[in-house]
């Protein structure tokens, strides 16, 4: 079946001015444009603005998206399949943060008790959504949706206990780390004792653990300017300083 955009637009519930710009920036091109200048579109195009709009809920740039769908190599019942999974994966996130609110309710209500690693699952929850919509798109381009999803459902099953081990060596990370760049040295006590405690604390996160993922992660914090901005907000140039250190600890540089 074919649409013109009008018509299109209509059935996708997105706005003309929206299917223009897909075709100025090409990643929607029409299929044809008929006597009258009128852009058509087919049943590819149509299979097309679906993939797109999938990426989009889940947060894609639209210049990422362009670079997936306009990819030769493009596989789309199997990216349908990886959308499936996100979606099912967001789904259970926020089925546990609704019943974790509806909890409190009952508690505050009297209906309920709760104890008091019930309370923080929202916070954990909070913290994986934050991280999916800061960081999601890069580190699943990175490391894959599996690797991604493993860290987050081992974040949500955390005991209290060890939510808090990870948040105490968080502090210390951060710590150590300063005193470590007023050293200098990178492959010194302090600087190599920051990597080693480094290590431990995104265990925490990691399926496993791997010197070759660990050197990856440091050469990312000096390569994404999210991540850089974030360690050398104190004091320029420690990014760079916690990846040297962190390749020292590895044995394991990036080229």
């Amino acid at each position: 079946m074919e649409y013109t955009i009008q018509k299109l637009g209509a059935l996708a519930g997105v706005s003309t001015r929206t299917l223009r710009f897909y075709d100025e920036i090409g990643i929607l091109k029409p299929a044809r444009i008929n006597s009258s200048g009128y852009r058509i579109y087919g049943g590819a195009e149509v299979d097309r603005l679906q993939q797109i709009l999938f990426y989009r809920e889940l947060g894609f740039s639209l210049e990422r998206i362009k670079e997936i769908v306009t990819d030769p190599h493009f596989d789309g019942p199997r990216a349908l399949k990886e959308h499936r999974e996100q979606l099912l994966d967001r789904r259970r996130q926020l089925d546990a943060l609704i019943a974790n609110v509806n909890q409190t309710i009952a508690m505050h209500e009297g209906r309920m008790t709760m104890s008091d690693t019930q309370k923080f699952e929202g916070f954990k929850q909070k913290l994986v959504d934050d991280n999916e919509k800061k960081y999601g798109q890069e580190i699943r381009e990175k490391y894959g949706d599996d690797t991604v999803n493993q860290s987050n459902r081992k974040l949500l099953n955390m005991t209290q206990e060890q939510y808090d081990e990870v948040t105490r060596l968080a502090a210390e990370v951060t710590e150590t780390l300063a005193a470590a760049f007023q050293t200098g040295d990178p492959a010194g006590e302090l600087a190599q004792k920051t990597a080693e405690l480094h290590k431990r604390w995104i265990s925490y996160y990691w399926p496993e653990y791997t010197k070759e993922a660990h050197a990856g992660v440091a050469q990312m914090y000096v390569d994404d300017e999210r991540f850089k901005a974030y360690y050398d907000e104190l004091q320029p140039g420690t990014a760079e300083f916690l990846r040297d250190a962190i390749h020292i600890y590895t044995g394991f540089k990036q080229e």
